[in-house]
């Protein structure tokens, strides 16, 4: 026996999953790679020549393009039409960006997953499984208008429009809302889905129905972030 204190044995504790963590997965090793390939793919069905970008000649007529722009015409006329274009696109842009958010917000509201069939407003219903299935139709229906607006891109809109009022500023403020009412309310959509249920569940333990959660309890947290995501979409 001697006179120092005696050796402490220490147990390594194993890390739960760490074993399953230190195995390669094969899976991310294949997404990886099918990556890789998509961008030479890519890169070769765009038919990138980037000698050709960087070419003694390109730069010479882009020289060529900024010696045009010098002197600058400065007449009373072309001061007048770049005023008027100013203030038209401008108009064109702040009428677009309204019809945009009022479609976004009409819609969204029924392509949202947790406010039309699923989620904390419907898990208390009992036996009401045909109800959610009708309520499922109207969502996927308003999904799949979402995904059409937006995916559809503004000059198609703009020509589907001239057509049917002729031409001027308003097939395209039609085309700017039409367009950008998609991508708002595929931006409104993420908002909604992501919604604190605290306040909700409070409202609901003291009797409130949809209307009135959604109204009290979803609507005060989602419009700040609704309202800028339309000033956002407003100035790209």
């Amino acid at each position: 026996m001697n006179g120092g204190s005696p050796e402490r044995k220490t147990f390594s504790v194993p890390w739960p999953g760490h074993e399953a963590a230190a195995r390669p997965n094969i899976g991310n090793y294949l997404i990886t790679a099918g990556l890789i390939l998509l961008v030479f793919w890519s890169y070769s069905g765009s038919e990138v020549r980037l000698s050709e970008l960087f070419s003694r000649e390109a730069g010479g007529q882009i020289l060529a393009y900024v010696k045009k722009l010098f002197p600058p015409d400065l007449s009373a006329f072309t001061l007048q039409e770049a005023v008027r274009g100013t203030i038209e696109t401008f108009a064109i842009s702040f009428l677009g960006t309204i019809m945009a958010a009022a479609i976004a917000f009409s819609i969204v509201f029924f392509a949202s997953r947790n406010l039309m069939y699923s989620g904390l407003l419907y898990e208390m219903e009992p036996g009401e499984g045909w109800k959610r299935a009708l309520r499922f139709f109207p969502y996927l229906f308003a999904k799949a208008l979402l995904n059409m607006l937006r995916t559809i891109p503004e000059m198609v809109w703009a020509l589907i429009f001239v057509f049917i009022v002729g031409l001027g500023p308003f097939p395209g403020m039609l085309a700017l809302g039409v367009h950008t009412g998609g991508v708002l309310g595929k931006l409104f959509g993420e908002v909604l889905e992501d919604v604190d249920m605290q306040p909700i569940e409070s409202l609901q333990s003291t009797g409130a129905n949809r209307l009135q959660i959604l109204f009290y309890g979803i609507l005060p947290q989602v419009l700040p972030q609704f309202i800028s995501y339309t000033l956002y979409r407003w100035e790209v």
